[in-house]
């Protein structure tokens, strides 16, 4: 996945400041934009499956960065 409208660096961060920098993020962008989100803390896969379903963006993708053992990637698109 390769396709993001703005980037949220989240790494070194624990629960919960990568779920809020991504909703505040979000906050700023129009419906059906994408925002991707790196993270190391192995936590943030569950913590950001839970809060696409509670807010009603759609996680579309999730992942490990590419070269980067211990990071992690999230693809959100923002709700229309």
């Amino acid at each position: 996945m390769n396709y993001f409208d703005k980037e949220v660096d989240a790494r070194g961060l624990n629960c919960p400041l990568p779920i809020l920098r991504a909703k505040k993020m979000l906050a700023t962008m129009e419906g059906g934009q994408v925002v991707r989100v790196i993270a190391t803390d192995p936590g943030s896969v569950k913590d950001f499956a839970a809060f696409a379903k509670q807010t009603g963006n759609e996680l579309i993708h999730q992942g490990q960065v590419e070269g980067e053992a211990e990071a992690f990637e999230f693809f959100l698109r923002r709700k229309a």
